[in-house]
């Protein structure tokens, strides 16, 4: 068995989908947290992308849904975190 570079590409997505989720658990990075979906995001998009090469159809559906659920979860993050920055400000 060789190990190429789209290998590489997925076991580093799911070390990020890994990390992202032992992070959550030890309470040292919330699901609220744009960082938390950015992980996810990227570790499924480099997972999808080793799927392309040796492709496994259920494996890339749950992948693209992790990916999109995940951007779901920065746009939030981010919106929430837009709002709360803009709320501070006092009238001018």
């Amino acid at each position: 068995m060789s190990f190429q570079l789209f290998d590489l590409a997925g076991f580093v997505g799911v070390l990020l989908i890994v990390i992202s989720y032992l992070l959550l658990q030890l309470e040292k990075l919330p699901s609220s947290s744009p960082r938390y979906s950015l992980l996810n995001a990227v570790g499924a998009l480099l997972i999808m992308v080793s799927l392309i090469f040796a492709f496994n159809f259920s494996a890339f559906v749950v992948e693209a849904f992790w990916f999109l659920i995940s951007l779901l979860g920065l746009w939030k993050a981010l919106r929430t975190r837009k709002h709360s920055n803009t709320g501070s400000q006092s009238p001018k």
